[in-house]
């Protein structure tokens, strides 16, 4: 497409320059004229490739025509497209700075030389120039305007993009840590709630021929842990189901009591301080892990939770007198979410026999910023 506008440019150059000769007589025109007017417009076809190159061979092919045929009014349309062209595509400034310097020094001396001191003639022949490098300097500054343009919308179409690869990437971060919370709860809910099914099933057979009450009490002991477990996974899951919905209430410290089977003890030492949410959540979960392993492995007989409300942290401990676990239930799902969860509220957790027999899980939590 450029080619094809420089091939017309050129071609109209051509037919405007002879126009001048067309009244003369045909001894006017000579071989030289003829020669100095080709060299005057054809280098314009590469104007865009070296356009301050061009804008010297044409000025000089120019002026040996203007000193060959003293043409009158001969605007030297080549001359002004060169002047145009550098001042629009030329690459370094001293090229544009250098046109301004020859249009300054040599037109005007030209002017009044070839045109016989005429002040018209010198007015006319020096705004010419000046007008071409003007409008090319506007055609430069539109056009890097454009591309300014042009690139801080791709900078901010790649921003858009970053952002949006941000976000998703969080979005996937977040439900991933969500997936997990919701693996170790209903881990927890469900080891819980079928650990107290079994034990109170295993003794149900025992005592319903002896202790008809008690076994009746057992059973309804089944039933309660069977319905517990299901509210708290519809709870669960019940945030899954749109992530703009309302979570519905964790459990708090108030639920302890409820918590803890018949044959286990809770009791509650210093000053109760008010915890976050997520601390709540970590003390109550610690506490039912911390059961459902001792039903599960230690076969106790009596179980102790106690909560010890220090200075500057919140001790748990969670006792009993049974066998101990096994050597590969330390390092188990349930005992890891123990620690991962006070590691998550900037505490620990420990677990292990102890001297005296039996099996501890001891967990500190500190009280944070929210608590105090």
């Amino acid at each position: 497409m450029d080619r094809a506008i420089d091939i017309g440019l050129v071609l109209a150059v051509a037919i405007a320059s002879a126009v001048p000769f067309v009244d003369r007589g045909p001894g006017t025109v000579t071989a030289y004229g003829v020669v100095f007017n080709v060299a005057t417009v054809v280098p314009l076809l590469w104007r865009r490739r070296a356009p301050f190159a061009v804008m010297v061979i044409v000025g000089i092919a120019a002026t040996l025509v203007s000193l060959h045929h003293r043409p009158g009014q001969n605007l030297q349309y080549a001359g002004l497209l060169a002047i145009y062209t550098v001042a629009s595509l030329g690459r370094k400034r001293w090229q544009r700075i250098g046109v301004l310097v020859v249009i300054v020094i040599t037109f005007p001396p030209a002017s009044l030389l070839l045109k016989d001191n005429e002040l018209d003639e010198f007015m006319f022949t020096m705004l010419l120039p000046l007008a071409a490098f003007l409008l090319g300097s506007l055609e430069r500054t539109r056009r890097e305007h454009a591309e300014t343009l042009r690139q801080h919308a791709e900078t901010l179409r790649e921003r858009a993009d970053q952002l949006e690869r941000e976000r998703r990437a969080e979005a996937a971060r977040a439900a991933a840590e969500e997936r997990a919370r919701v693996a170790r709860d209903m881990h927890d809910i469900l080891a819980h709630a079928v650990s107290l099914m079994v034990v109170q099933a295993e003794a149900g057979p025992v005592v319903v021929r002896t202790d008809p009450d008690k076994a009746e009490r057992s059973f309804d002991a089944i039933a309660e842990a069977g319905r517990d477990a299901m509210a708290q996974l519809r709870r669960l899951l019940g945030v899954l189901k749109a992530d703009e919905a309302q979570r519905l209430p964790q459990p708090t410290l108030g639920e302890l009591p409820a918590l803890v089977h018949p044959g286990a003890t809770l009791t509650e030492t210093g000053e109760r301080r008010p915890l976050t949410p997520d601390t709540e959540i970590a003390v109550y979960r610690i506490v039912q892990e911390a059961l459902t392993n001792t039903v599960k492995h230690a076969r106790a007989q009596h179980v102790a939770v106690r909560l010890s409300w220090a200075p500057d942290e919140l001790e748990l401990f969670v006792t009993d007198d049974g066998q101990g676990p096994q050597a590969t239930i330390a390092g188990g799902h349930g005992l890891v979410g123990i620690r991962e969860r006070a590691a998550a509220c900037g505490g620990t957790a420990e677990a292990g026999p102890r001297p005296e027999g039996g099996f501890e899980v001891r967990a500190r939590l500190p009280y944070l910023e929210g608590d105090r």
